[in-house]
């Protein structure tokens, strides 16, 4: 069929057939298809929504447009989980070597942070020698020994998502839910994993605003995944407020130290947990009981720290950062944010704040911007604190003092501060499996 035929079908809400959704990711692939083509079935998609079977064929097309990781030679069931970003997200590095202290092995490809959201192989990188960029051979060794690796993303994995990406992006089409769920989980079928944990952020600092649409969208990726054949499920979690009390390159890495030490923040280390009890669960390794008693287990024994900073050691980087936190560095130029007024902080818009870090050096404003791996935020208070006049409630860090100012205002526009305490929080909403949604 021509591509104009496809783009009217879908334009007048047809279902395409699985021959006629291959034949369009490879045309786009290799150039057959032109922009402003695929740009008309995007927005046609953006508007009429695909089925479930059409979002799982896409999805299918899309991983196998390139490299597929073959994980056999790792031993045992192994474990993904993709996060769909927020601030102050450094969850793999704990979560991971939770999960393989526990018997199971994570292979993970990760991605780099671009605007508000932190990027797990940027935060990896604030390790002095850690590489990222491995050799196929060194991906799996590392995986086999250390029980985890994290690499950045094969240069050639889903090419074709790369390329749907990049338009989507330019074109006014990257809120449709089937194209955001095939793009992360062509990702996942193609690392090669058994089992696939989601961990769906929502609230002012994800993407998905509303728990109803982190819903829908992780209904439609554990769909993906299941008529795909792997284990797939997700967790809705909170992301109105940063995810523990570090956000930065190298104060998130000392964050997770502190946290896989027992000594991390509440919120982080219950979303921990949480996400860590349902990968071993997806794993077979018990009820959800029996996983969580593990993995609180793999934390207080310290056998998890010892898998992050064997994970670190085969990869190049000083396996005594993970010891020594200390030595990362600490920022030279630092900065006092003084509340306001008294009251309690009643919300904290998390973009925001991502963006106030953003603007120290933490992240990128361009894909070509440079980091500051000591830059960052140290919050003192959150959503629900009571605060007094002039206290400190959070300091700001960096190499470079112009970037104070800017960053102090736009963190200074993210909090609301009234006399009333806020209701409290919850940190996971909901689960999502392929037999139905649970309300947590």
């Amino acid at each position: 069929m021509r591509m104009y035929d496809i783009i009217l079908k879908k334009r007048n809400g047809g279902t395409l057939t699985e021959e006629e959704i291959r034949q369009l990711v490879e045309g786009y692939t290799k150039g057959s298809i032109p922009d402003y083509q695929m740009s008309a079935f995007l927005m046609a998609v953006y508007f009429q929504g695909m089925t479930d079977e059409e979002t799982a064929i896409l999805t299918d097309a899309m991983a196998h447009s390139g490299d597929m990781m073959d994980l056999s030679e790792i031993p045992g069931v192994k474990v993904d989980k993709h996060s769909t970003g927020g601030v102050g997200d450094k969850t793999t590095l704990i979560v991971a070597p939770i999960v393989a202290a526990c018997g199971c092995h994570v292979a993970k490809m990760s991605g780099r942070g671009l605007g508000h959201t932190g990027g797990t192989v940027d935060k990896m990188e604030s390790i002095p020698g850690m590489r990222t960029s491995l050799t196929r051979e060194e991906f799996l060794r590392t995986a086999r020994e250390a029980g985890l690796s994290v690499t950045g993303q094969s240069g050639n994995l889903t090419p074709a998502d790369k390329k749907i990406y990049a338009l989507r992006d330019v074109t006014g089409t990257v809120e449709s839910i089937p194209l955001i769920a095939s793009s992360i989980m062509s990702k996942k079928l193609a690392a090669g994993s058994d089992c696939i944990l989601l961990d769906v952020k929502t609230g002012s600092g994800a993407f998905m605003k509303t728990v109803e649409d982190s819903i829908k969208l992780a209904e439609k990726m554990v769909a993906i995944g299941t008529r795909n054949g792997r284990k797939t499920a997700a967790l809705i979690t909170n992301m109105d407020i940063p995810l523990g009390s570090q956000i930065g390159n190298s104060l998130e890495v000392e964050e997770a130290v502190r946290t896989l030490n027992g000594e991390g923040p509440a919120d982080l280390t219950e979303v921990c947990l949480s996400l860590a009890t349902e990968m071993l669960f997806l794993a077979g390794k018990g009820t959800r009981e029996a996983c969580r008693k593990m993995a609180e287990e793999a934390v207080s024994s310290k056998e998890a720290l010892k898998r992050l900073a064997a994970m670190v050691k085969y990869q190049g980087g000083d396996e005594e950062c993970i010891f020594h936190p200390e030595k990362l560095g600490k920022a030279p130029i630092k900065a006092d944010i003084e509340a306001p007024c008294d009251g309690y902080i009643t919300n904290m818009n998390t973009e925001g704040i991502g963006i106030s870090a953003m603007m120290l050096g933490a992240g990128r404003e361009t894909k070509e911007s440079e980091l500051d791996y000591l830059a960052g935020i140290l919050l003192k208070k959150k959503t629900g604190d009571p605060i007094k006049k002039g206290e400190t409630i959070a300091q700001l860090l960096t190499s470079e003092e112009w970037r104070v100012s800017g960053a102090r205002a736009r963190f200074l526009e993210s909090i609301t501060v009234a006399q009333e305490k806020p209701k409290e929080e919850q940190l996971v909403y909901a689960r999502v499996t392929e037999e139905g949604v649970t309300l947590l």
